[in-house]
């Protein structure tokens, strides 16, 4: 037996014991009150595997359901979550937009679907697209910081859980249920259609779903080119509002059956995404070679990326009587995922192919709740095959085996708790290195990659432990704090090649180790009649910071700026804010003022990071009532002027936002909406993507559309 395996094998017996202990703690214990009761609470479905209320996490959640996405504005997943509190996308054109977290993304910021990863390509450049889209969403739970640690290390920087219903966990009330929506933009001549529903035959309850999006190239306020950028390069700005190669198109639609007994559920799914856009760039006069790039081949033209994956879910959940545990939960997903880069002029010439290809599983043990004691064993499985051919495939073919087992414990007292976790990973690459060529970049660090051996391991142990009070009904503290390893990517450890997604020539690093982070987080909430308040400060220091910083150098073929992998000591820390106060009520109408805030500040020791997102603020005025919801919101972001090397700075900016719904039928669901996002026309740049200097966000724009529910 290997060292990993015999490690292995310890965490599950100490993490069995674990939850036996607690279940034979609480066989005694006095039953607790909960200051709840009689009242339906928000579950964080992603928090863990047993029921977690919104209202006593400890960490910072937010919880997007399906009101809300069904008039949201169509758009990708970064998008359509940026306004939130602490987050921001990558904003890399309406195609490709993945989280933000504090700061934190791609590889450090985890997309699930309904509970398991991807397997896409999403998190190795900002240009690829997540393999999910926000139409097909149920709801979409948003985790800040590593607080899940069900879901490992790849959750370091936070986790966002696209939830759909495709298999059914439930009859429909009615015995059938569904849904459709429709919209239209006039910034992007964009239309949106799409809608699903389920219906129940004896034991069985089938579903179905379609969601189609397309837009054409959006309009801007002024020339994508900014100013700081012409004025550096010596460039020329095409003075046309329009933002080239801008367009999506998506397609989305699938299936379920379910199997619903007294005991539980088992059900199957299948889906096919289909997505083709383009990746924005900027027409100048001539070519440049800024730093920090500008995520385009000038001389390729103008690129789409095409982007299909199949893939096939199995979940079930089963009521069980064995020792402590009383409720077995399972998940598998396969997925076949590939994306071409191809050239729109000339022949349509195929750049480059990204395919991914995996299964991933879970297996969760809940224990039986005894007087607010509650707890979960799990295990988690992934392998996933990557291989990239063509002009960009500066990543060897690479199998990635991961293998995880955790345990988490709840206490809710009836005015204080307590939560904790311990998790033990392990991550093998496998990486196809034999007659890989060298690079000149790369036989300048002294990398030759034939004579490496291209297989690495990486354990990591990661734990949480977070605790909180109830001075009063009103009132809600809460402290967490977390120990999480990240082990590196395949790209982080094996690039060598020029990589317009990110503008620049990179250079993996094949000695680095996993990175490692302490963080803490104080939660404070107030509730009042017309008043609530909460706030999130946080930390997070890093032990081996794998960071993409510039060497100095450029690329001899191609004068691309050369960034490598490196590893250094990072600290960050930040805070959001939220309040909101009901200037007037009566009955079901109110007229409520809200308002959020977010700052965060990184320092590595070389340096401040780059692509730091500057502070933001969101004010809102918002009227409700059972026919008409409506509301006027103005949100400015700072200037961001604190830099890394070579990083340009972002103007600040204000955009004003108009949206309103009506419900014209008492006895039907069906609500009309329309919205007027960015009211003035404002010049927006997203400071954390590698395209804000080539890049603007669209201009005024209407939209218009129904939702009906039956």
């Amino acid at each position: 037996m290997s060292v990993s395996s015999r490690r292995l094998l310890f965490v599950a017996v100490a993490a069995c014991a674990l939850s036996g202990a607690a279940h034979a703690q609480t066989q005694g214990a006095n039953t607790a009150g909960s200051s709840h009761s009689g009242t339906v609470e928000e579950v964080v479905v992603t928090a863990a595997p047993y029921a977690v209320s919104l209202e006593t996490a400890t960490t910072s959640v937010d919880v997007l359901k399906r009101e809300a996405l069904e008039t949201a504005p169509p758009a990708g997943l970064g998008d359509v979550l940026a306004s939130l509190p602490g987050l921001r996308s990558s904003a890399n054109g309406p195609g490709a937009s993945r989280p933000v977290i504090r700061g934190f993304s791609g590889p450090r910021v985890l997309v699930l679907q309904n509970g398991l990863g991807q397997i896409d390509a999403s998190s190795l450049s900002p240009d690829h697209a997540v393999a999910s889209d926000p139409a097909e969403a149920s709801r979409i739970e948003v985790l800040r910081g590593p607080s899940a640690l069900a879901y490992g290390g790849s959750g370091i920087g936070g986790v966002v859980n696209v939830i759909d219903d495709r298999i059914p966990q439930k009859a429909p009330e009615k015995g059938y249920e569904g849904r459709i929506t429709a919209s239209g933009s006039t910034v992007d001549k964009g239309a949106s259609i799409g809608g699903g529903g389920s219906f129940a035959a004896g034991p069985l309850v089938f579903s179905l779903d379609a969601d189609h999006r397309k837009t054409e190239d959006y309009k801007i306020p002024g020339p994508p080119v900014s100013n700081r950028l012409a004025a550096a390069d010596g460039l020329e700005r095409d003075p046309a509002k329009t933002q080239r190669n801008s367009d999506t198109e998506v397609d989305t639609y699938g299936a379920g059956v379910s199997f619903i007994g007294e005991k539980g559920f088992i059900g199957v799914a299948a889906r096919k995404t289909s997505t083709e856009y383009g990746v924005p760039y900027a027409q100048v006069i001539e070519d440049h070679d800024h730093e920090e790039g500008d995520g385009h081949d000038h001389e390729e033209g103008p690129v789409a990326i095409h982007m299909n994956q199949t893939r096939y879910d199995l979940r079930g959940q089963y009521a069980l009587d064995l020792g402590p545990f009383e409720t077995i939960r399972f998940s598998a997903g396969k997925a076949d995922y590939e994306h071409s880069e191809v050239g729109r002029t000339g022949d349509g010439e195929v750049h480059t192919t990204f395919q991914s290809n995996g299964t991933e599983g879970r297996l969760e043990l809940v224990q039986t709740e005894r007087n607010g004691w509650k707890g979960a064993v799990g295990l988690q499985g992934l392998q996933r095959d990557f291989v990239a051919f063509g002009e960009e495939a500066i990543v060897p073919k690479t199998e990635v085996k991961e293998a995880g087992i955790f345990t988490l414990q709840r206490y809710d007292g009836a005015n204080w708790g307590v939560d904790g976790g311990l998790r033990f990973d392990e991550r093998k690459l496998d990486a196809t290195l034999a007659g890989r060529p060298t690079s000149e970049v790369a036989e300048g660090f002294g990398i030759d990659w034939s004579s490496l051996g291209g297989s690495r391991s990486f354990q990591n142990v990661s734990a949480s432990l977070g605790g909180y009070v109830k001075p009063s009904d009103n009132t809600f503290l809460a402290l967490a704090v977390s120990h999480n390893g990240r082990a590196p990517t395949e790209f982080e450890l094996y690039s060598d090649g020029p990589h317009p997604g990110t503008g620049g020539f990179e250079l993996g690093n094949p000695d680095l180790k996993s990175e490692v982070v302490v963080s803490l987080e104080a939660t404070a909430r107030w509730t009042g009649e017309r008043l609530n308040i909460e706030g999130h400060l946080w930390g997070a220091k890093y032990d081996g910071f794998i960071d993409r910083r510039p060497t100095g150098g450029t690329d001899p073929e191609e004068g691309l700026p050369v960034f490598r992998y490196v590893q250094t000591d990072a600290k960050f820390s930040g805070m959001e804010l939220e309040a909101g106060y009901a200037l007037w009520r009566s009955g079901d109408k109110s007229l409520r003022a809200e308002a959020a805030y977010d700052w965060v500040r990184g320092e590595t020791d070389l340096g401040a990071p780059a692509r730091s997102p500057p502070p933001g603020l969101t004010g809102r005025l918002a009227w409700s009532s059972d026919r008409l919801n409506s509301t006027l919101e103005v949100r400015h972001v700072e200037k961001a002027d604190r830099l890394a090397e070579f990083e340009l700075p972002t103007d600040s900016y204000t955009l004003v936002n108009l949206s309103a719904s009506v419900k014209p039928f008492q006895d039907q669901d069906v609500r009309l909406f329309a919205d007027i996002r960015n009211l003035t026309n404002e010049e927006a740049r997203e400071h954390v993507s590698f395209l804000k200097d080539i890049v603007l966000a669209p201009g005024r724009s209407f939209r218009a559309g129904i939702t009906y529910r039956f």
